[in-house]
């Protein structure tokens, strides 16, 4: 049975990472709802293009057995995450991280989600790659300097440019 995807997009999102996601699991038949990490439905990306979510991080809790996957795509927002890690819609994204983490749900994400996997404490141990901009920051998981990496139910690229590499065998996981 096909996993649905729950793909969070941080405002203002990687549209090229992102599309990649959406289009690949559209044309791969892979159900999915796209969540914004905002305090509403509209974001946008980093290039200004307007988008309407499905539904706000927030609306993901209590849903989670919906979904076989958690996607993280990335964005501008995540540079500046320090600075606004207190509000509700970054917690609820460190959050629901983590229980998806519980629950052994696969966890896919380029740029900055290996970071995050590590900041929401899910990820000790686990070989993800990052940005590397994002590198020197991981604490727990083990960074890598590779394009891809899967490691247990982490799938992570190092940038968006890399995602076609990775998205295959993301597929394969889903279906």
């Amino acid at each position: 049975m096909t996993k649905k995807a729950a793909v969070l997009a941080v405002d203002p999102v990687n549209g090229a990472g992102l599309f990649q996601y959406l289009e690949t699991f559209f044309e791969n038949d892979i159900p999915f709802t796209l969540f914004a990490v905002a305090g509403s439905r509209e974001i946008r990306t980093n290039s200004g293009v307007r988008i309407t979510a499905d539904a706000t991080i927030a609306e993901l809790k209590g849903r989670e057995g919906e979904f076989g996957a958690l996607v993280f795509a990335c964005g501008d927002a995540v540079p500046v995450f320090a600075q606004h890690a207190g509000e509700p819609w970054n917690a609820a994204l460190l959050g629901e991280m983590k229980t998806f983490a519980e629950q052994g749900k696969l966890l896919i994400g380029h740029c900055g989600a290996g970071l995050l996997f590590d900041i929401a404490g899910i990820a000790a141990g686990k070989r993800v790659t990052v940005h590397p901009l994002a590198k020197g920051a991981v604490r727990h998981a083990a960074a890598t300097d590779s394009a891809t990496e899967i490691d247990g139910n982490f799938y992570t690229a190092q940038e968006e440019h890399k995602l076609p590499e990775l998205l295959g065998k993301v597929v394969e996981a889903l279906k």
